[in-house]
């Protein structure tokens, strides 16, 4: 059966900004001041989605101060994995949670604040629950591969699934193509000197993938 979930409008719009990035860089570091440095950069080469990590210290005031410094970013928290984590990230603005594995105690507090929850899972039945709420996070998306996102969405037409794991910048373009909604890239994207160049080369090959697709 076709997973088209009903969303709320605010819910939708969150969606719909991730649909349009098509990669969100999930930014982990050893402290909140080296995020910043690394969002900032990931910003000024032209990404605007972000999902900062909960394992980051001090990750609730570099969310608060992204959110209300930087309005033309979207900004989520990722590695939610209590209620008290997902409560502290909403009342620091963030604009949805994301989970490594199912966490349903955390559901109807983004519910309640009308936010966009992506729980992570691996199985037909976990990413069926997850995408049935507007966006599921394939984890570890490496275990399966590709082969394996082509047959679950053979069986979850319409779902939307973010390939979080193993993703890098060489190959987001290949999970995109095998029908990612978006694709979640991590340290691969900020590793070396020049984040800029690896944000071109991402881009470049997005855009090439879109012009053969004729997109």
């Amino acid at each position: 059966m076709p997973v088209s979930p009903s969303l709320s409008p605010a819910v939708h719009d969150v969606v719909e900004q991730l649909r349009r990035a098509r990669i969100v860089p999930t930014v982990r570091a050893a402290d909140a001041d080296a995020a910043d440095a690394v969002a900032r950069e990931l910003l000024a080469a032209g990404l605007t989605a972000f999902e900062f990590t909960a394992t980051t210290p001090g990750w609730q005031a570099l969310v608060a101060g992204w959110t209300s410094d930087h309005p033309e970013a979207m900004i989520g928290l990722g590695t939610v994995t209590s209620t008290h984590i997902a409560e502290q990230a909403l009342t620091a603005g963030a604009r949805f949670l994301v989970s490594p594995f199912q966490i349903p105690e955390v559901r109807p507090v983004a519910d309640g604040a009308d936010r966009l929850f992506v729980e992570g899972g691996l199985t037909p039945t976990e990413l069926r629950t997850a995408a049935n709420r507007g966006v599921a996070k394939l984890f570890p998306a490496h275990v399966g591969g590709l082969q394996y996102l082509k047959s679950l969405l053979a069986v979850l037409p319409g779902a939307r699934i973010m390939a979080t794991g193993g993703v890098t910048v060489a190959n987001a373009v290949d999970w995109l193509a095998a029908g990612a909604f978006t694709a979640s890239v991590g340290s691969d994207l900020y590793r070396g000197a020049d984040i800029g160049a690896n944000v071109a080369r991402l881009r470049a090959s997005l855009d090439g993938q879109e012009a053969l697709s004729g997109g």
